[in-house]
């Protein structure tokens, strides 16, 4: 992802009046900063310590299947409702420009009462233009709940689905040219790729609506009534994602007929060389025929310019049809 941090654990305690920064924090650091006044922010950036999961369940009073869900990143899509707290299970996506496709990270989210904790597969998000505006003061982020936090995490993932599905657009424009150009097996193969890749980016964007759906209708008391507004919101910004997708995919469709139309114009185009050849061919094929019958009474066979004459007449009838076809545009 794009900005990188090395600490497994790190923290984000403020309120309106302050705030306080725990770049590499510790468990009993977690567990400090949880029980005074105000929103905590906890970030693991390593979900394979089971020991650790444990322990920051031990803290916030986790369930067992909670702490299985966050391990497991293949989890689906999926938001649960445990009373004290709500886990949330969201996929992080971000084009790879090396091989043109996506690379994509579950992020669980829990939060509660006065908490929050995001836990990631690996060191690194660009959740840097969040975490700069809780340093500010009067920022909107600063006088609100984790409730609200949780929402403008989940905002910044989909602004970035936005941001992924863009970044084929510049492929997808490139294919295009080459399909006027000189299409290939290989240009058909990548087009394939942007089709696949949008596909799967639409399997981990379509169960996002049903969590932001749930979450715009206040079913939790952990979430307070002016930040409903804010979770409609982003739920409007799914479905801009959603459809911004589909574009995408009737884009690479387009192509695909493109490039089909193109291969059949060239073999349109091979055919009718074919053709014109064989057209050419039958008279003179005709006229070898005739002289090859060997009848005796044939007097152009013993004539000295029988074979030159027959010759030119064969010459005579390919280039008049050549002619003729140049003059119907048909070559």
């Amino acid at each position: 992802m794009s900005e990188t941090r090395v600490s497994t654990l790190s923290i984000i305690h403020y309120d309106k009046a302050d705030f306080v920064i725990k770049a590499d924090a510790t468990i009993e650091d977690c567990r400090v900063s949880s029980e005074e006044a105000g929103v905590t922010w906890i970030n693991v950036d390593n979900v394979n310590d089971r020991a650790l999961l444990q322990s920051i369940g031990s803290i916030f009073n986790l369930h067992e299947l909670t702490i299985q869900d966050i391990a497991n990143t293949g989890h689906r899509v999926k938001q649960e409702d445990f009373g004290h707290y709500i886990l949330l299970i969201l996929k992080m996506l971000e084009f790879n420009k090396t091989n043109n496709s996506i690379d994509a990270e579950q992020l669980s989210i829990v939060f509660g009462k006065n908490y929050l904790v995001t836990f990631q597969e690996t060191p690194g998000d660009f959740f840097g233009d969040l975490r700069d505006e809780i340093k500010i003061s009067d920022s909107v982020v600063r006088r609100m709940g984790p409730d609200f936090l949780a929402c403008r995490i989940i905002d910044t993932i989909v602004d970035n689905y936005f941001n992924t599905v863009e970044s084929f657009g510049d492929e997808i424009e490139e294919k295009e040219d080459e399909l006027v150009a000189n299409p290939t097996r290989n240009t058909l193969n990548s087009i394939q790729g942007i089709k696949k890749n949008m596909m799967q980016i639409r399997q981990f964007i379509w169960p996002s609506r049903e969590i932001l759906s749930d979450l715009s209708k206040k079913n939790s008391p952990l979430i307070k009534e002016e930040t409903v507004a804010y979770f409609r919101d982003v739920y409007d910004r799914i479905f801009e994602a959603m459809d911004l997708i589909e574009s995408t995919r009737d884009m690479v469709s387009g192509l695909i007929d493109i490039y089909l139309s193109s291969m059949s114009n060239k073999t349109n185009e091979v055919m009718k060389v074919l053709t014109v050849v064989a057209t050419i061919f039958i008279p003179l094929t005709f006229i070898v025929g005739l002289y090859g019958m060997n009848f005796r009474n044939m007097p152009e066979l013993n004539s000295d310019w029988g074979y030159p004459g027959v010759l030119l007449l064969m010459a005579g009838v390919a280039g008049g049809m050549l002619v003729y076809f140049h003059k119907k545009k048909w070559i």
